[in-house]
């Protein structure tokens, strides 16, 4: 399907920085409806030129299958085609029922999956599950990551009000794996949770990848304070969940009911599979 909406003059980003490893960012909408009040994305460029507050708007760019073939395939003459999507919007809006784009932009891949060494879907939406069988067909070109922060509905309203509600997630990421797609659960970053959550988490992911506040938001915890993060817990929360550290613990706990290698820190979380470094009780990947 060609979509209408905002036209771009590409659709593949280079990128790199945080997301080494990626060659291109592929971001299917300009803005986030879900307006997740944590979400650093609304302190760049990229939200800061608009008038509208961030989590008012989010607009469909126009996808044209032809012409992102096109990019793939100058892409592949270049080099690699590794593909995080998305880095600056959630993929699966609530728009996307309607207006496809992310579908559209699925459904090119799969006509000529030759095209694309790796695709990592990255978002917080149940709506992933209504693509499983596109994804399916992708195989090992493609890791599902969902967001699930907490697996405390109270947690998740207090925090990302107008993000799917918990249950939903869950639903989403077992519909995923009944079709034999790999399911990254992204605990980031990591909310107050019930004793369970670890148990959860082991049960229901190929892997996982915990963040926090402080080495997540790249600025040693600077720009999570300018955010205000901290006026959202309640004040028994605060020296539990709110401190660094916090990943590294929980990934321990963790670590009791899954194998070591398949919980990832931080920056890690969110690399292509081949390039990261699991979790280990000696090393912290970031400051190796």
């Amino acid at each position: 399907m060609t979509g209408l909406g905002h036209s771009p003059s590409r659709l593949l980003t280079p990128t790199g920085g945080y997301l080494r490893g990626y060659d291109y960012t592929l971001n299917p909408y300009i803005g986030c409806a879900y307006g997740c009040k944590y979400c650093y994305v609304q302190a760049l460029p990229v939200a800061r030129f608009r008038s509208e507050p961030w989590g008012s708007y989010a607009e469909a760019k126009r996808i044209d299958p032809e012409d992102l073939l096109r990019e793939l395939r100058g892409a592949r003459r270049r080099g690699g085609t590794r593909i995080f999507m998305s880095s600056s919007t959630d993929p699966y809006q609530p728009a996307e029922w309607r207006v496809g784009a992310t579908r559209s932009i699925l459904l090119t891949l799969q006509s000529e999956p030759e095209l694309v060494d790796f695709l990592f879907v990255q978002t917080r939406s149940p709506l992933v599950a209504r693509d499983a069988e596109i994804l399916a067909s992708l195989r090992h070109r493609v890791l599902v990551s969902v967001t699930l922060e907490t697996d405390r509905e109270d947690v998740r309203r207090r925090f990302t009000p107008r993000a799917p509600t918990v249950r939903a997630r869950i639903r989403a990421i077992e519909a995923l794996r009944a079709h034999a797609i790999p399911v990254q659960v992204a605990v980031a970053p990591i909310l107050p949770s019930s004793p369970d959550f670890p148990r959860l988490l082991a049960a229901l992911s190929d892997f996982v990848a915990i963040d926090d506040w402080f080495i997540g938001d790249g600025a040693n915890g600077r720009r999570s304070r300018a955010l205000g993060v901290e006026q959202w817990y309640l004040p028994d929360e605060r020296d539990a969940w709110y401190r660094p550290g916090q990943a590294r613990d929980f990934a321990e706990l963790l670590a009791e009911r899954m194998p070591r290698d398949r919980i990832f820190l931080h920056q890690q979380g969110f690399l292509p599979l081949d390039v990261r470094r699991p979790f280990d009780e000696r090393i912290d990947p970031e400051h190796a």
